[in-house]
């Protein structure tokens, strides 16, 4: 598809055809190129190409051809100038906060993030002198008061990961941009189908590709999109330098996932808005959240940016930790993980695995209870899986 003619297509169609580069074989699916590194035809355009003269592949840490077209289809996906993929989430959060600071700059964000997010936050970035302020990601006058001087960058994850809680990115980049720093938003709960972070004004979007992009447990990726200046400037040579790099293997899986994005997500919404619907008022949940119900205490927000709920939902059961286990080990069908946005239903106890680090007053405060539970829905029947629930629940 030529790059002029992208955003005329409808997402589905980008998600198929998008980034597409062909040999001269003609082939239907994407090559995948297995080569750390290329050939040049002289030492006149070795040179030119290590110098950025030409365009051309020169070493497959930070230049090939089917990173290039899973980059380019990301890209056109979520309405960016450019993107760099990354070899985990992981690797696209650290780089993309990274690029952005140095020692004596300062971070703002959000409390509510996954657990290895906020080590970063709190715990990496720090080691090389820029501290952190986490704030409640709600409250916009707290991030207000967060900054500082020397405040650089703001980073949050919404829908947040466990509790889906929902925050104004476009006030959120209002604040961050009147003190002269850059917002990153980790999009993964939302997907590049429910939520464009960068229309609204974000100046970086992250993915864990590991989860719906791929979409059924295969293999790991990131990738950071934002423009073409903000991905020079601040990700590309941090890539190219230090290495961070996404597998070509892994890369043509994840086209492949990006092909059935769209027929996933619909469908594991569905099923998740389905499962709530039938786990409200239960007698052993104390707590039920899910971005598509009118009682989510953002729905106002959710209403304002993003297109529909998630593939995700959680839930408090009733009698803490033990409560819970007794929840998780009563599943026949659904899969006890701390993985999510998978072919396969998944439950997450994010007490005791993805925020386990932090204390039990840190998860208080997150409203991450002993008994709390992450969803994720698949793709089987919901009827099954809800039979699944329920029957688990009788456990409790």
């Amino acid at each position: 598809m030529p790059a002029s003619n992208q955003k005329t297509y409808r997402p589905e169609t980008r998600l198929v055809h998008a980034g597409t580069l062909r040999s001269q074989f003609g082939e239907t699916s994407e090559a995948l190129f297995l080569t750390q590194g290329y050939i040049y035809p002289s030492a006149e355009e070795c040179e030119a190409r290590f110098s950025g003269k030409t365009p051309g592949y020169v070493y497959s840490r930070y230049s090939n051809p089917t990173l290039d077209m899973f980059e380019q289809r990301m890209a056109a996906l979520e309405g960016a100038e450019a993107a760099r993929s990354t070899a985990t989430g992981m690797a696209a959060v650290t780089t993309a906060l990274m690029g952005l600071v140095r020692a004596g700059d300062h971070v703002v964000a959000a409390k509510a993030l996954f657990g290895s997010c906020r080590w970063v936050i709190e715990e990496w970035l720090p080691r090389f002198g820029v501290p952190c302020t986490l704030v409640d990601g709600k409250d916009l006058n707290a991030w207000k008061q967060a900054v500082q001087k020397n405040t650089k960058a703001f980073f949050m994850e919404t829908p947040t990961n466990p509790t889906l809680e929902v925050y104004d990115i476009a006030a959120v980049a209002d604040i961050a941009h009147a003190a002269g720093a850059k917002l990153v938003v980790d999009n993964v709960f939302a997907t590049p189908l429910y939520q464009s972070p960068l229309a609204l004004g974000a100046d970086c979007v992250v993915y864990s590709a590991t989860k719906h992009i791929d979409g059924q447990g295969r293999v790991l990726g990131g990738v950071i999109l934002a423009s073409e200046k903000f991905i020079m400037d601040q990700v590309h040579q941090v890539i190219r330098q230090t290495g961070p790099s996404l597998s070509p293997f892994n890369a043509w899986i994840l086209l492949k996932g990006l092909e059935t994005l769209s027929v996933r997500v619909q469908r594991q919404t569905e099923t998740a808005g389905a499962v709530s619907t039938a786990l409200d008022g239960h007698k052993k949940i104390s707590r039920l959240i899910y971005p598509g119900r009118s009682d989510h205490p953002q729905a106002d927000v959710i209403a304002k940016q993003m297109r529909a709920g998630s593939t995700l939902c959680s839930f408090e059961i009733m009698g803490g930790k033990q409560g819970a286990f007794r929840f998780l080990n009563g599943l026949q069908l659904i899969g006890i993980t701390n993985n999510l946005g998978d072919a396969k239903s998944l439950v997450t106890h994010p007490t005791t695995t993805t925020h386990q680090r932090l204390t039990p007053e840190q998860r208080a405060e997150l409203g991450i209870g002993d008994g709390l539970i992450r969803f994720s829905a698949g793709l089987e029947h919901p009827d099954d899986l809800i039979e699944d629930l329920l029957t688990a629940l009788d456990a409790v």
